[in-house]
């Protein structure tokens, strides 16, 4: 018998496969919201389906009903406007109607929040990418708000630079400022199942680097 389900919005993208597949290894159950499902290679009994959009609410709802956790890994399509916000207010509204508490999501580590110590780099970076993904940053910002705003058990992990790769383990964290300028997809993959019964980051912005 399975500990949890666990809702994964975005299952096929850079990181949610490699979500999904942590999550099995642990024990959990997982159903995975997919535009694609050819391209889920390795399938097991724990694990279901959903084909569908994230900007559909019913796609959202059938994915996340009954579910104990929701991690969203969505990743934006080339060339769409931003729609991590939008995506995030869908995933809440359901997540509230089927009483589902526990949300882990990701963002860039771009984005800057009041009492970030960032170090001059990284302050330089992310006013980079405020000038040349101005759209985005402003979704970015509307996503975290809207966060915010929820009573639920939430956390938003930022990330650097992500590379392909299995985990490697020796994570690094930090509330203020990014401890590094990359980090696997396993580990990220590895850092995001653990948050699932940990509660050190609720309602906190984590970022999170491998060393």
């Amino acid at each position: 018998m399975y500990e949890k389900r666990i809702a994964i919005i975005g299952g096929t993208g850079k990181v949610g496969k490699f979500i999904a597949e942590t999550a099995l290894e642990r024990g959990f159950a997982v159903r995975m919201l997919v535009r694609n499902p050819d391209r889920i290679q390795k399938r097991q009994d724990s694990m279901e389906l959903i084909v569908g959009d994230a900007l559909d609410a019913e796609s959202i709802r059938e994915t996340i009903r009954n579910c104990d956790v929701v991690i969203n890994a969505f990743g934006q399509p080339p060339k769409a406007d931003p729609s991590y916000s939008e995506v995030t207010q869908l995933i809440l509204v359901s997540m509230k109607d089927h009483g589902i508490q526990r949300y882990i999501g990701v963002t860039g580590g771009s984005l800057t929040l009041d009492g970030d110590q960032k170090s001059f780099i990284n302050r330089l970076g992310a006013k980079l990418f405020e000038v040349f993904f101005a759209k985005m940053m402003i979704d970015k910002r509307k996503e975290h708000d809207i966060l915010k705003q929820s009573d639920l058990d939430w956390t938003l992990v930022r990330l650097p630079f992500v590379v392909e790769g299995s985990e490697k383990g020796d994570i690094r964290e930090n509330l203020i400022d990014m401890p590094g300028s990359k980090i696997t997809n396993g580990d990220i993959a590895h850092f995001l199942v653990g948050q699932i019964d940990e509660k050190i980051y609720y309602r906190q912005t984590p970022f999170i680097a491998g060393k």
